[in-house]
């Protein structure tokens, strides 16, 4: 019989012996964010990681410049290990994905060294432009996770969280066309279409009373005319719509739409829009494998904490779609004070700081020994499968990585 404590020791050895490696490369990326799809230099430094500790690593995978594979193991449950290292405009790694991306390949590597001991296989995926372009969803419908049994990373924040309260959301793009006049000398013979956007905007925001205070609808104008002497022909808006499951996104959508366009009859204008894909999904968190993760993050001394509510933290990722095709987790783990939110300046200290290192190894740590327990705890790959598929059969999870770009009526 497997002695799985033994294998965990060897994974927490395996972590120490390539943390100067991991740390390194999370301050590189750190120095140098790059914006999605555009992460060349992340994209190298953690390829060179992984084949400096001998694993075989297909760059640019699934057609994908900055996308990266590599596989270690035979048989038994195939469980990817996911990274991110794609940063924010202007304020850089304000999201930690430099955390992500080496505490992946640190889980990779340490679960590669026990791999055929333990009769598993885990795969490493370099996932590009988690922060709006969606490079997991491009990754899967070109096949990444066709084989896959279950998935997994973690995301740096304040606390240590069993979720992240990741809801669904889809981005639209509306354009208002009027008609241009003197706005002084002829300004009946206007339409106006920045009036089309405000009353729209007005629309959605008195919508905002009579939806579930777990959803979000933001916008702003991105046209707005030219002079003010001239009545706009054209204008322009972008908005987020989000609910907490793809089901209410679809029905929300509908909702938004309705109240932009009776902002373009109201004005006599017309009415353009485009909701952008990928759409991202909810997250659909697999409750065996969070618990498995809870007992292997109490071996680096911290403590899991179960968020009360999506008070704690809210957002929207590409991860969501992938937990709707396999079993998957996405925790939180500490790097600030509860106090710093991610996507700010502070929190961007915090990502290279003493406590973004200890992330980067116990997050390794957590992961490889979470996937050692799916290889070689008795029952533990049952339950997981067993859980989402209980999530398929209640609609919480879809079973596809796409969300249609069309609102039902």
């Amino acid at each position: 019989m497997t002695d799985l404590q033994a294998a965990k020791d060897r994974i927490d050895a395996v972590v120490s012996e390539h943390a100067d490696a991991l740390l390194d490369a999370s301050h590189q990326i750190h120095a140098r964010p790059e914006l999605g799809f555009d992460e060349h230099f992340a994209h190298g430094v953690l390829a060179s990681v992984l084949e400096s500790a001998g694993i075989e690593v297909t760059r640019s995978a699934y057609g994908l410049p900055t996308a990266f594979e590599a596989v270690a193991g035979t048989g038994g449950p195939r469980i990817a290990v996911l990274c991110e290292y794609d940063a924010l405009p202007v304020i850089g790694h304000a999201c930690g994905h430099n955390i992500i991306g080496t505490a992946g390949i640190g889980a990779g590597i340490a679960a590669a060294a026990v791999a055929e001991e333990l009769g598993g296989t885990v795969v490493i995926l370099g996932t590009p432009a988690e922060e709006g372009g969606g490079g997991k969803i491009v990754m899967a419908e070109r096949g990444a996770f066709d084989d896959v049994d279950a998935a997994l990373m973690v995301h740096p924040a304040g606390m240590d969280l069993a979720r992240f309260g990741a809801i669904a959301i889809q981005q639209l793009e509306v354009t208002y066309h009027g008609r241009a006049a003197h706005a002084a000398a002829a300004p009946q013979a206007g339409r106006n279409a920045l009036d089309a956007a405000v009353l729209g905007y007005v629309n959605v925001a008195a919508l905002r009373q009579h939806i579930r205070p777990d959803e979000r609808i933001h916008g702003i104008f991105t046209e707005a005319g030219d002079a003010a002497n001239v009545v706009p022909a054209r204008t322009a808006a972008t908005w987020y719509v989000r609910s907490p499951t793809v089901r209410g996104l679809h029905k929300l959508k509908a909702r938004v739409l309705t109240c932009l366009e009776a902002g373009a009859t109201a004005a006599g204008c017309t009415m353009e829009h485009q909701w952008i894909d990928p759409a991202f999904a909810d997250m659909v968190d697999n409750d065996p494998m969070v618990e498995l993760y809870r007992e292997n993050l109490a071996r680096t001394g911290r403590t899991l904490v179960d968020p009360v509510s999506l008070d704690a933290i809210v957002g929207s990722t590409d991860m969501g779609n992938i937990s709707h095709i396999v079993p998957s987790i996405h925790p939180m783990i500490a790097v600030s004070p509860p106090t710093v939110a991610i996507h700010t300046s502070d929190f961007v200290r915090y990502a290279r700081a003493e406590e973004g290192d200890r992330a980067v190894l116990d997050g390794a740590r957590a992961m490889a020994a979470t996937v050692a327990d799916l290889w070689a705890r008795p029952g533990a790959m049952d339950a997981a499968t067993a859980a989402f598929a209980d999530a398929r059969g209640s609609g919480r999870a879809t079973g596809s990585a796409t969300i249609s770009a069309a609102p039902e009526a």
